[in-house]
């Protein structure tokens, strides 16, 4: 079995660490040492494509030790390349053309008890700016005269000579992507998300994360929004695809999630409040009396909590649509209590090729509102009732209309008999072939 890379990382730091000697300082620099990276290979359009392994080598950065100028000897005391592949298989966080890397210095596919093959792997980007968009340390030199090359222009000169705070909304007009072809741009308004004690996030670079955090009733200046109820530590978890519209343009100030204004998001609560705006509006048919102010209060007869004050274990999905799809089986919705459909425009229920069922065994079936108290007529019992009626009616206008003792009466019975008959023929069509009641 081959040698696992990180316990021979590790174990080479502890037996270093037990040395007092110079030699064993050297060996932990040369495996563990930062680098910035030159290139990357994301596609088939990287210049070193087939050189680094085609599909089975992305994510391989080309690198250039730090404090080594671009074109000087680029020497990382590996025999082979300047190349070093993903530390972690599982977790994808490739690195930026100019952002900074960690470089381990590991077994690679080739090392053995009897030989000393290694290759350099790197970790996730290292945090300079501390900004969830991107880290990039454009290289300070173009050639060996040391001339300031033309990618670090004043704003990130003046970060490195100790102003920590960006005050330039220009975009510094570094090379981000590499050849591989890609389409990145730095963004000075991508927030970072503002943790809370034992919160842990992930985020992405564009205003997307993940937040496994808890009620946290701090006073700082930034607040959340989620807070209000429950108890200090309760858990919540969100995930958040694009902050909102009107952010500001200060992207080094961190922001907490709003369900109202975020592209998209995903809330999974346990006691908290979320301050959700639905898109119905308040029941403003009711004046008076329990729940008139609660959305869907005129859907159902028991009034159900306000989105707004509901602090129980939910599942909320707030976004500009939503769509439910299935491939090869069914969508089920199954409720505890009640489930309320309500729209400001249309509302359709359609199945293209089989029925339509709406049952209520043991309540009413209300049309046109709640408490709708109209019955519907069972169409096939009373229009069997009402063209024996007609029928009826036309043996005895058929009968009077040449009665000669009643010659009033045979008038009035012959203009019936117009009218009866027409109906009689039309019953069938009274019938709906679609929608049956019982």
């Amino acid at each position: 079995m081959a040698n696992n890379p990180i316990t021979s990382l590790f174990s080479g730091i502890t037996s270093f660490s037990s040395r007092n000697d110079t030699a064993g300082v050297d060996e932990i620099k040369d495996r563990i040492q930062s680098a910035r990276v030159v290139d990357i290979s994301l596609n088939s359009n990287s210049a070193m494509w087939s050189e680094v392994g085609e599909w089975g080598a992305i994510g391989t950065i080309k690198f250039q030790l730090i404090g080594t100028p671009t074109k000087q000897d680029n020497s990382t005391r590996d025999t082979v390349t300047n190349y070093a592949k993903p530390l972690l298989p599982n977790i994808k966080n490739y690195p930026l053309i100019n952002e900074i890397v960690l470089l381990f210095k590991l077994p690679n596919t080739n090392a053995s008890q009897a030989t000393t093959k290694a290759s350099y792997y790197y970790l996730n980007p290292i945090s300079l700016w501390n900004a969830p968009n991107c880290n990039p340390y454009p290289d300070i030199y173009s050639d060996n005269s040391g001339a300031t090359s033309p990618s670090n222009n004043k704003s990130y000169a003046e970060i490195e000579a100790g102003n920590v705070n960006r005050t330039t909304q220009q975009v510094t007009p570094i090379d981000l992507n590499g050849l591989s072809g890609g389409t990145f741009e730095e963004q000075s308004n991508i927030h970072p998300v503002l943790p809370f004690a034992g919160d842990v996030i992930v985020e992405g670079r564009f205003g997307n994360s993940i937040r496994l955090g808890n009620t946290s009733k701090v006073a700082g200046e930034v607040k959340n929004n989620w807070s209000n109820s429950g108890k200090d530590g309760s858990p919540i978890s969100i995930i958040r695809n694009g902050q909102p519209e009107d952010v500001s343009d200060e992207g080094w100030i961190p922001i907490t999630e709003d369900v109202n204004k975020d592209l998209a998001s995903m809330y999974l609560t346990s006691t908290q409040q979320i301050p959700i705006e639905v898109a119905v509006s308040v029941n403003k048919d009711k004046i008076e009396g329990e729940g008139s102010t609660v959305p869907f209060s005129n859907t159902i007869k028991k009034t159900p909590i306000s989105p707004k004050a509901y602090n129980a274990p939910q599942v909320i999905l707030n976004s500009g649509r939503l769509l439910f799809n299935t491939t090869a089986d069914n969508i089920l919705f199954s409720s505890k209590k009640s489930i309320v459909l309500e729209s400001i425009e249309d509302l359709a229920i359609k199945s293209q090729a089989k029925n339509t069922n709406i049952l209520a065994p043991n309540g009413i079936v209300s049309l046109g509102k709640q408490n709708a108290s109209e019955s519907v007529i069972l169409g096939d019992k009373f229009l069997l009732q009402f063209e024996a009626i007609l029928q009826t009616l036309d043996n005895l206008c058929v009968a009077l209309k040449d009665e000669p003792q009643v010659p009033a009466a045979g008038a009035v019975a012959r203009m019936s008999i117009d009218v009866i008959r027409p109906i009689k023929d039309m019953i069938n069509s009274f019938k709906s072939q679609r929608v049956k009641t019982s």
